[in-house]
């Protein structure tokens, strides 16, 4: 079945041409031109993949990130014309997975989509696997829970608990601590999450990784001055440490 994208952009002109773009490579989409009707249309068609524009009419491409995340956990890509740092810092603090500048690259668009549908699709198919014998169950769920002190990240549920709390985190937040933490003592370089995580290569300008180590340091109660938990190792990448939970 082909991936459904929601594309949610008000220059009527290229919304067609994104859309037959796409189109022609075998993907479903469904164009919207206004961002007060946008909330509704992720909420009532759950796309596989919205690509929302910054600036619309009727509602901000941030406020409808910010009122759909909680509940729509597959990836939001913006796509807008404004390019300053601190404009992307907000998309992705309001949950976007990853932010796009116009004019839009129809090549690099169509990698950023190929990449998070392979990462569905190999969640998928590790969560497909539930007709196995209950003692083949037994043994996959435990190599698929990493536990340290205080500290327990499921793999099979996706759920984080920290002191006895259960953690809510994005999707994506998982994916970044899950990576990190089965190479606990290690350090990761952020251009092998960026490749594992994403499918592309690391060009040196991404910062939606640092965004989502924020976030998770937030969330696990690190120090964000000095932290010890996910620790930076400059110029090299993170470093999740053993002895900090």
């Amino acid at each position: 079945m082909a991936a459904h994208i929601l594309l949610v952009e008000d220059d009527i002109e290229l919304a067609q041409w994104i859309a037959d773009y796409l189109i022609a490579r075998e993907f479903e989409v469904t164009t919207c031109h206004r961002g007060d009707e946008a909330v509704s249309l992720i909420e009532s068609l759950n796309p596989d993949i919205v690509l929302l524009d910054g600036m619309l009419p009727g509602m901000d491409g941030l406020d409808i990130c910010k009122a759909v995340r909680h509940t729509f956990t597959n990836p939001i890509i913006m796509i807008t014309a404004r390019d300053e740092e601190i404009d992307e810092v907000l998309g992705l603090e309001m949950g976007a997975d990853d932010y796009i500048t116009k004019p839009v690259r129809a090549r690099v668009l169509l990698a950023r989509i190929r990449g998070f549908l392979r990462r569905k699709e190999v969640s998928k198919h590790n969560n497909s696997q539930s007709d196995e014998t209950s003692e083949t169950l037994v043994e996959k769920e435990t190599s698929t829970i990493l536990t340290f002190s205080g500290l327990t990240i499921n793999e099979q549920t996706r759920s984080v608990m920290h002191d006895g709390n259960l953690i809510k985190i994005s999707s994506n937040e998982f994916d970044v601590l899950w990576f990190i933490a089965q190479r606990a003592g290690q350090v990761v370089s952020r251009e092998a999450l960026v490749t594992h995580l994403r499918g592309f290569d690391y060009d040196g300008f991404d910062r939606s990784i640092d965004l989502r180590i924020s976030r998770l340091r937030k969330k696990l109660n690190d120090d964000p001055a000095e932290p010890y938990r996910i620790k930076t190792i400059w110029g090299k990448g993170y470093l999740f440490a053993n002895d900090g939970w």
